[in-house]
């Protein structure tokens, strides 16, 4: 099955599509999509470009309406999404102090460590919660996933090397 699915993807969208789509899944983001595109081959700066513009896509949508979504989320009689809602709140609401104190670089630094729920999706909620202006929140999430995608790109290009040298 997971062969199927393998090459109904790279057969249908190929493997720049992959990347690029791959990256603009939350937790997943630039993270997952950086060690698939250097284990289908692709070289390390395209891998790194389509990531990095993948990862991005989604960034303004979230500043702009997340906290409209969560406030339905919040009143929706629907108890699994006021679960989530407040989860969300009180994930957004746990560091806030010290990432408004640090602002602009706190968001870059939270975003650029790799690791999971640690990206651009949760970066950008903090943002939003914060009232971080719209274009400054972009631009510092934009720095982190860039330092981000040194980051994993050096890693998963540093393995593939190190396979091919004991291959």
């Amino acid at each position: 099955m997971i062969e199927f699915i393998q090459n109904f993807f790279l057969e249908t969208v190929g493997k720049e599509l992959c990347v690029f789509f791959c990256s603009m899944l939350p937790i997943i983001e630039l993270r997952g999509a950086i060690p698939l595109g250097a284990a289908l081959g692709l070289d390390w700066w395209l891998n790194y470009i389509l990531a990095v513009c993948g990862n991005m896509i989604p960034v303004p949508f979230i500043l702009l309406f997340i906290k409209k979504i969560i406030t339905w989320m919040a009143s929706c009689r629907v108890r699994f999404f006021n679960k989530i809602a407040n989860w969300l709140i009180r994930k957004a609401e746990k560091n806030r102090d010290k990432i408004e104190k640090y602002s602009f670089w706190g968001v870059c630094i939270f975003v650029a460590i790799p690791l999971p729920v640690t990206g651009a999706w949760t970066g950008s909620l903090v943002s939003a919660f914060i009232d971080m202006k719209f274009w400054k929140a972009v631009v510092s999430s934009l720095f982190g996933v860039m330092i981000a995608g040194v980051i994993m790109t050096l890693a998963s290009y540093g393995v593939v090397a190190a396979f091919q040298i004991f291959a």
